[in-house]
This record gives structure tokens, sequence and C-alpha cells, in this order.
């Protein structure tokens, strides 16, 4: 009797399409006004894959479309796309150095080229038969890590964080099921948030490649470009955004075309925003809540709810030092600092702050969440934070400070207005003015960044 190798029993792995669903004809970006069909964009993924490195990637294509054919080509050569939390030359250095022998790809002349750069030609001048235009559906091994994605720094170092194809089938379906639920089954995308952040990668890159949809291959940063974007893809349209970006729009007074939807993340929606935002341009207001570890695993609309719906199979548990997140997209369940309280059987659930944002001081207890908050609510300050810094006195109690954005106002000003709005064991000291904070390109704030800010005289 013969014995079968171990290895020949193992069962092959899942194999998942690449874009779905398998229609040659249906639109994957619209570029320069113009659609492009699957079949041309598939044409594209094999010939850039033909002339790339054996190797995983640093992805830096600037423009979208340029970016989802160098993550396909990456992908279908059985390599991975590493995507730095910035794209400033000392983050992706440092991602480059993680991972010896990899190299970056783009569409620019870059002035500060990382090592082993490879530009790549112009996607309309590439060449290819019929054949190639109609070849065969490529596919995905489920288990194939096709990204690395890096946290933003925001409460420090940035972590590495796997996602396999098969995680990105799974956690695209909640998000294509919440946005169905509200625009209906066909809408195009233009988002404001970069490919390269894992919000920005769901809503712009897997999404279109999952689930059917048209996405614009730029991204608008200025109102006037946003308005631009819209008008270049079809109705129903859904802007994908931040805070920051919306205000800026609602703030602008700019008109822009009909729009089906606004999705939201990256940091907490402020009310106020959300209704503006809601009323200036007559389309809902979607948040999404999720994280680099977890992908998007639930929404709301912050307008008529206050609690989060978990998309379908994913369930919490609140832990007293945060939340352990279990969802279809994950291997195994993540541990979050996030503190909530769940309801309706645990399919929705309030947030009540971050076990690192807690502060207990005299016996009294904040959130650096609601300290931010407050500030921001006085008027005349355009932006703000308030942060709790590491070193802390004899009895280990740590000093809070805050940066603010606010022309025409000083700081003892609005040290007067917190007063009024917060215990005065939690006011902030040192308070900064600054002209600006160092958002990132999704709005959030490296920490890092926030204390260079602090300690500059």
């Amino acid at each position: 009797m013969s014995i079968v190798p171990d290895i020949c029993q193992r069962e092959a792995p899942e194999l998942l399409p690449l874009l779905h669903p398998t229609d040659p004809s249906r639109v994957v970006a619209w570029r320069d006004g113009k659609p492009i069909q699957a079949r041309l964009f598939l044409a594209h993924v094999r010939a850039v894959a033909a002339l790339l490195p054996a190797a995983a990637a640093v992805n830096l294509c600037e423009d979208r479309y340029a970016f989802l054919v160098a993550f396909c080509a990456i992908a279908i050569r059985g390599q991975i796309n590493l995507l730095p939390s910035s794209r400033a030359p000392q983050a992706v250095d440092e991602v480059m150095q993680a991972y010896p022998g990899c190299y970056a790809v783009g569409d620019m002349d870059l002035a500060l080229a990382p090592p082993r750069y490879q530009r790549l030609p112009p996607l309309d001048a590439l060449s290819f038969d019929a054949a190639e235009a109609d070849g065969a559906w490529p596919l995905l091994a489920a288990d194939h890590v096709v990204a690395i994605g890096y946290t933003s720094g925001s409460t420090g170092i940035p972590s590495a964080n796997r996602k396999t194809w098969g995680s990105f089938v799974a956690s695209n379906a909640g998000n294509l099921a919440m946005l169905r639920a509200v625009v209906g089954e066909r809408f195009d995308v233009v988002a404001t948030v970069p490919p390269q952040h894992m919000y920005g990668m769901e809503l712009s890159v897997v999404m279109p490649l999952l689930g059917g949809v048209g996405v614009h291959a730029g991204r608008p940063f200025f109102p006037a470009d946003v308005a631009a974007a819209l008008a270049n893809v079809p109705a129903p349209r859904v802007l994908v955004t931040t805070p920051v970006h919306l205000r800026a729009l609602v703030d602008s007074g700019i008109a822009l075309p009909p729009i089906a939807a606004i999705v939201s993340a990256t940091a907490p929606m402020p009310l106020e925003l959300a209704r503006a935002a809601e009323q200036r341009f007559g389309a809902p207001l979607q948040e999404m809540f999720g994280s680099t570890e977890t992908c998007v695993f639930a929404s709301r609309r912050p307008t008529v709810d206050e609690d989060w719906l978990l998309y379908d199979g994913v369930t919490l548990h609140p832990q007293p030092d945060g939340t352990t997140v279990d969802a279809p997209q994950l291997s195994a369940p993540i541990a979050l600092a996030d503190i909530v309280s769940l309801s309706d059987n645990g399919r929705r659930f309030r947030l009540r702050g971050r076990h690192a944002d807690m502060l207990e001081i005299a016996g009294k207890r904040a959130s650096l969440a609601d300290l931010t908050r407050r500030l921001l609510a006085i008027p005349g300050v355009l932006d703000g934070v308030v942060m709790q810094l590491a070193d802390g006195d004899t009895l280990g109690v740590h000093r809070i400070a805050a940066l603010a954005v606010a022309p025409g106002l000083d700081e003892q000003r609005i040290l007067d207005a917190l007063r009024h709005a917060i215990d005065p064991v939690f006011l902030p000291r040192p308070l900064r003015l600054v002209e600006a904070l160092p958002r990132n390109e999704t709005g959030k704030l490296p920490r890092a960044a926030l204390l260079e800010l602090l300690q500059r005289d």
C-alpha cells in the first residue's frame, strides 16, 4: 500500500477572483472623464506585472487608477503591497528597511526618490494584443497577503498589519451591503483620501475591484477639485472623505453635483458638521467605524443615531481596558482600546472613549476626546487637540497639554472659556496657539508631530 505524502493531502487554497463581477465591459474607473472597462484594466495590470521585479513593493502611486493597476500587478505576481502610514521619505525608508530587498513603485518623478524606485510607464502607452485584453480572469489565493498597512502613529509608533485577499473580500461585503442599503445597487465613488490608507484602500480600491463600483482616478483636495471630480462620474455618486475635508467643503460654499451619500471616517464626525453637510449637499452622511487592524466593521448616520450598527457577522466583547472584535475578515479576534457599551442584543454599541484617553485626576474622570470636543466648541477655535504628556509628577499624574488654531484669540481667553466647560483639574497646561495642526493626508494627528510642535519655542 502506497503512502501519500502529507503535502499531497492538504487542501488546495481557495481561489477568489481579482475582479467581481466578471464582466469585461463593466467600468472599473473613470479617468480624464472617460470610463475604463475591466478588459482594458486587466490588460494594463498584466502589462505592468511583466515589468516589475519579483519582490514586495512600496506602492506610492498618486493617481488612483495607477495605484489600482500597480496594486493588482504586484498581487498577481504573488507579492505584497507595502503601504506606509505616509509617503514622507522617512516613513517610506522605515518600511523599506523592515523588508530588505523590496522596491518602491510610483507614477511620478520624485525629487527624493527612495532606493530601487521604479516609475511606471504611461499606462496609455502600454502595448498589448487582443489576447491580453481578453485573457483568463485572474484569481488570487484567499490566504495570499496582498497588502501590509501601517497605522497612522496617532497613538505612538506605526504598526504593520497584514491583509489577505480573503480578508478584503470579507470586509468589502460589509461595506458594500451598508452602502447599497443607502444608495442602491449601483453607484460610483469619488474619494479625497489616499489609497495607501486602509480606509481609502477599502472604499476606493477594494470596492471598485470587488463591488462593481467605478472610482474616479484622482484624489481631489480643494473644494473646486472635488466638485469637478464628482461631475466627471455618473450619478448616483458617493463621496468618500474625512471630517477635515468635509468641513472645507461646507465652509467653501461651493456647489456640488448631486450626490447620493457622503461617507466619512478617520476621525470623529462632529454632529454639527454632519448636520451642516447633509443640509448643504442634500445627501445622508454615513460614518464608518474601524481601524487599520480590523478594517471597517460598523457604521451609523450621526444625525439620526448615536449608536453604531455592527456589520453582519461581527461581535464585540467589552473588556475592562477596551473591546475585543470578532469579524468575518479577521482570522482571530483583535483587541482595541475603545471602550463601548452594547445594546440591541449586541448588534449596536455606543463609544464611551478609549482606555488610553481616559483621565483620572484627584478622583475625577474625563476623556481626551471629550476635552478636545469642548475645545473645538469654543467660538473662534478652528482646530485643536488635547493630549496627555508622558511625563508624570511624583504622584504619577501626567500633564495635559493642548494645541489650538484660533486666529484672533489668545491662550487666556481660551482657558477662560474652558473653565466654564470642564473641571479645572483638566485644564491643559501648556496650551499653545499654532498656525495649523500637523494633520496627515487623512486628517489624523501623529503623536510625534504633536510633541514636536509643543516643544518648539
